[in-house]
């Protein structure tokens, strides 16, 4: 069989990963000369903590397998089983962790409640003020600006791989041997299933084959900072995130939150913190969430320097200096619960996209999803 990818983000090339382990030829089309989008521009975490139960967590989990396992052959990507620490500082937010443990799925992701001193065990850079922290075991990391790079590589090795970018495919037709699409060079790209990827680009060819396309685009900020100078043993997240990620909703979180509002700046940009520290030493921080159009075309200062403060009260020490900022784009499912939209848009044509947030995550187990259905 020959597949034709469109898109090198995560999502897309795990597709085209999982079509060359199953023993087919893959033509993988971008529209830049690498990947320029939110597959790189996210935090590299592997995050199964705060998923909601069920299909989600699901899929989270069987994506963490799949990381680690990829991981072991690629190694460039970075994988590293780091798990997360989520510091604590009052009695509702420790309810809400507490409440975390009691799930019957605690155990599937690993969560555990640590004393201040035993999490810095786990994590000694955590020289701040807390009095607990909540331990997930399963969370995990890579590298964001290089997977994809490291990933090609070795579908290139593979000798039944191919990778053309540089052009944008501007329709999808059927061809005398089956699909084909052709790109703005004017070729013609045949083959018998083609995968459409596109990421938060819900214009042009997607919009024509889906118009009602249930996803909307949410924009983000980051930065990252020169090297530590030290290891930041685990990933990090605030309480914030408890009102963020879907597993923590709960009478708990309906407490924290009416004794203990969420700071201003935070709850102006719907922010939470997470913090994961990159194989040069240097610490990608975030991050905010815009949803209504049209976004922002700057970056604002007040969220990052909410995030300094936040970060530099579990740390105990300032900051190295923030060497970049950045903003970035996702497409996300506009029923959230939904880990991806994934729909057939002509014969033998499919189009993947709207995981959101969960892309990094879960795109290794959303692609073996749709390889199984399509029998490869």
């Amino acid at each position: 069989m020959r597949v034709i990818v469109v898109g090198a983000g995560v999502l897309g090339t795990m597709h085209a990963w999982h079509a060359v382990e199953r023993g087919h030829e893959v033509v993988h089309i971008e529209r830049e000369s690498e990947a320029r989008g939110a597959s790189l521009r996210n935090f590299g975490q592997i995050w199964v903590s705060g998923r909601a139960g069920g299909e989600e967590l699901d899929t989270a989990l069987r994506a963490r397998e799949l990381w680690e396992g990829i991981g072991a052959r690629v190694p460039g990507i970075g994988f590293r089983a780091n798990g997360s620490l989520t510091p604590l500082r009052t009695a509702a937010e420790l309810a809400v962790a507490e409440a975390a443990l009691a799930r019957e799925d605690a155990p599937a992701r690993g969560y555990k409640l640590l004393t201040a001193a035993e999490a810095r065990v786990l994590n000694p850079a955590l020289r701040g003020d807390f009095t607990a922290a909540l331990w997930c075991e399963r969370d995990a990391a890579v590298e964001p600006r290089i997977a994809q790079l490291a990933l090609k590589k070795a579908l290139l090795a593979s000798g039944k791989y191919s990778f053309l970018g540089g052009r944008e495919v501007r329709d999808v037709v059927e061809g005398v041997h089956g699909r084909a699409v052709r790109d703005d060079h004017g070729d013609l790209h045949t083959g018998d299933t083609v995968i459409l990827c596109t990421g938060a680009w819900l214009g042009g060819l997607a919009r024509e084959l889906a118009p009602d396309l249930p996803v909307r685009r949410v924009r983000l900020q980051m930065m990252q900072t020169a090297p530590l100078g030290e290891p930041l043993a685990t990933s990090v997240a605030d309480p914030d995130s408890f009102r963020y990620y879907p597993a923590y909703a709960g009478e708990a979180l309906d407490a924290l939150n009416a004794a203990q509002a969420q700071d201003p700046i935070a709850a102006a940009h719907k922010m939470q913190l997470l913090m994961v520290q990159r194989a040069d030493g240097g610490l990608t921080i975030g991050d905010t969430h815009e949803y209504e159009h049209p976004f922002a075309f700057d970056v604002a200062e007040e969220p990052y320097d909410h995030l300094v403060r936040v970060v530099e009260s579990y740390l105990g020490r300032p900051l190295p200096k923030i060497q970049r900022r950045w903003a970035g784009v996702y497409a996300q499912c506009t029923d959230s619960s939904r880990v991806v939209h994934r729909q057939q848009v002509r014969n033998g044509v499919w189009l993947v996209t709207g995981p959101g947030g969960r892309g990094m995550t879960c795109s290794p187990a959303i692609a073996e999803r749709t390889a199984n259905e399509l029998e490869w």
